[in-house]
């Protein structure tokens, strides 16, 4: 027998293909979106998957300031950062984050997601956020990704 068909073969990031998906965010809920985005970004959706390694792809969403909020969440659900300064706890209701930036409650939800270290660090800069339905990213042809599908 030979001795290569029982090898386990590992893909890293030089030898593996990052694509492009295109997610239109309208109408979803931001769970079920936020899960599938970082399923993307962590290449799990690959046979190929390594979780030691950055080999997911990119993420394109558009409309941000369409996604859905069930219930009573615009106004319970609260996003919490850290100035670094001593009594620099800043905490905002989801509303109050969506009237400034709606892209950041996909970013929130997203980074919460994926591993905290260097490498989820790493994942989380192949997403990009847009508000409405344009973005510069043409030239990298991204492909519909269907969310409705998960849902």
């Amino acid at each position: 027998m030979d001795s290569l068909s029982y090898k386990t073969l590992f893909v890293n990031k030089r030898s593996s293909e990052r694509k492009w998906h295109l997610i239109d965010a309208t109408g979803i809920p931001l769970g079920r979106l936020a899960s599938r985005i970082s399923y993307l970004l962590r290449g799990k959706h690959k046979p190929s998957f390594t979780p030691h390694d950055d080999m997911g792809d990119s993420v394109v969403v558009v409309n941000a300031a369409a996604v859905v909020l069930q219930g009573n969440k615009w106004e319970d659900k609260k996003l919490v950062h850290h100035t670094g300064y001593p009594g620099g706890q800043r905490i905002r209701s989801a509303r109050m984050v969506a009237e400034k930036n709606p892209a950041k409650l996909i970013e929130h939800a997203v980074k919460g997601m994926l591993p905290k270290n260097r490498l989820g660090r790493r994942q989380f800069h192949h997403l990009y956020v847009y508000n409405d339905a344009k973005h510069p990213h043409e030239a990298q042809s991204p492909v519909e990704y269907p969310i409705k599908n998960y849902i």
